[in-house]
């Protein structure tokens, strides 16, 4: 875990140094396009169930929640282009070098969920959220798989959370840096 930790310390101050410009320049066509501010704040759940603050590039009009509750219309076109390549995510960075997350781990999901996990599935928690993973990486098209169903609360509650609990549950359960390296690179390489 030092390993993992000083790796995901090192790598997203390098990497903030370089993109502060750009994510500066995103935050403010994302609140030119949006008429907010395009810095977007929500409480997740994180290691040991503790609440903190996600950062992310703001990608829709009026009050954005998570995706599973909100129309695809609210998205503006320059919100998708952001989703579609991951950019809203950027300003995680900043919460990496405040140890809430690491590059790889379980999504750090909202209220009402990682918190109300039970029994061996507690692990998950056990690990700082990432912002990539093999769940990410399996879902990683998770808006177009929910705006298909008739009711995308209840097809997330029922089928896409429990396959992502497996999922993260085996990931801590096998948890290695090599395997991180190969997420890290597949999120690179996925699109």
């Amino acid at each position: 875990m030092l390993i993992k930790n000083l790796f995901d310390y090192i790598l997203a101050l390098i990497l903030l140094i370089f993109l502060v410009g750009l994510i500066i320049l995103l935050i403010t066509i994302s609140s030119i396009d949006t008429n907010q501010f395009g810095l977007f704040t929500q409480n997740r759940v994180g290691k040991n169930g503790r609440i903190f603050k996600i950062y992310k590039i703001r990608s829709m009009k009026g009050s954005q929640t998570s995706s599973i509750t909100t129309k695809e219309h609210n998205i503006t076109p320059f919100g998708q282009f952001l989703r579609d390549y991951k950019l809203d995510e950027l300003p995680q960075l900043f919460n990496i070098i405040k140890g809430e997350m690491s590059f790889v781990g379980p999504r750090p999901d909202v209220i009402g969920y990682a918190d109300k996990l039970e029994g061996k599935d507690r692990i998950i928690l056990s690990v700082k959220p990432g912002i990539t993973g093999p769940a990410q990486l399996k879902y990683r098209n998770e808006d177009d798989i929910l705006s298909k169903v008739e009711d995308p609360i209840k097809y997330n509650d029922e089928v896409l959370w429990t396959d992502k609990v497996k999922i993260n549950v085996d990931y801590v359960m096998n948890l290695s840096f090599t395997n991180d390296l190969n997420y890290i690179i597949k999120t690179i390489y996925s699109k």
